[in-house]
């Protein structure tokens, strides 16, 4: 992909985090956390931690007062939490359909490791309510097929509060055909009020040129897929966030309205969602902005885009 640079990312700093802008050996991002490589002023429920295991490499996590959820995004790994291992059944990369994923609960101790190499995201919340350690299996997560026409996407719901008990965070991933628009239309979780959940959120992303497109072949330079984010105010709060988005980037979401994420035609994209804040209930409830909320009724006469689900 091509490289991040410093103008790129004080373009919206400190939401923006290219590829490359917030690693920490051995994370290729590392975000969110207290010991993270990047302070992002007042962030403080969410992180997010990637990192690309050499086969037969090992990662240690230490028992922290926090909730995890491992996330195999290209390759399958084993994770022990207290002795006991979990088998993780990957994908060969995040267009692939779900993968098993294994929430650790929280003061607990990680080692994963992976025979082959591959992938891995661990979203993570500051937490203090002990739940126990669950493996959500392929076969288990949750499919929800949003939208419709060219709003249509694909939701991997294994850390809704439906599918996982846990005590703050709220995790999912959403997959978006080419062309098509997500996070659409703009919505907001800033205000703990009737409705509406106060929730920070982090984007991460990867994407891939689309299945069958006339793209130019590695030695002739390859496709270049990237994709689009925008955030922007929704009170005296300032924020004004338009991201020209590749793998391995990520944005950040204090509050404000956030979406679409648009996906240029020829580009899927793929966006990893972990949410988390301070109020009573874990939900998560939103508000539209009025001025696109309506686009919602449209719906009910479109159906589903038909290269949905995304399987392989």
């Amino acid at each position: 992909m091509p490289e991040s640079t410093d103008r790129q990312r004080t373009l919206s700093d400190p939401w923006f985090h290219p590829a490359g802008t917030a690693q920490r050996d051995p994370w290729a991002v590392d975000l969110g956390t207290a010991d993270s490589s990047v302070e992002v002023p007042g962030w403080q429920h969410t992180g997010l931690r990637v990192a690309e295991l050499e086969p037969g490499q090992t990662l240690n996590l230490e028992a922290q007062p926090e909730e995890r959820v491992l996330v195999p995004l290209a390759g399958s790994f084993t994770a022990e939490v207290d002795g006991e291992r979990h088998e993780l059944r990957g994908r060969p990369s995040v267009f692939h359909g779900p993968s098993d994923v294994l929430y650790t609960g929280i003061r607990k101790a990680v080692i994963i490791s992976s025979e082959a190499g591959g992938r891995i995201a661990v979203a993570s919340a500051p937490a203090g309510e002990e739940y126990p350690v669950r493996l959500i299996t392929q076969e288990e997560t949750p499919v929800e097929l949003r939208g419709a026409g060219v709003a249509s996407r694909q939701v991997h719901n294994f850390g809704t509060p439906a599918a996982l008990e846990a005590d703050r965070f709220i995790v999912c991933e959403v997959l978006t055909p080419a062309g098509n628009w997500s996070s659409y239309p703009p919505h907001k979780h800033d205000e703990e009020k009737d409705g509406e959940t106060a929730l920070e959120e982090i984007y991460y992303f990867e994407m891939q040129t689309a299945k069958d497109m006339p793209a130019p072949s590695p030695e002739e330079g390859g496709a270049d897929p990237m994709g689009y984010q925008r955030v922007y105010a929704s009170d005296e709060r300032e924020i004004d966030v338009t991201a020209e988005v590749r793998s391995g980037d990520v944005v950040l979401v204090p509050y404000g309205w956030h979406g679409p994420a648009m996906t240029p035609p020829g580009h899927d994209m793929y966006y990893l969602n972990v949410m988390a804040g301070g109020g009573p209930v874990r939900q998560w409830l939103i508000s539209d902005d009025p001025h696109h909320g309506w686009i919602r009724k449209t719906w009910e006469a479109q159906d589903i885009d038909p290269r949905l689900p995304f399987s392989g």
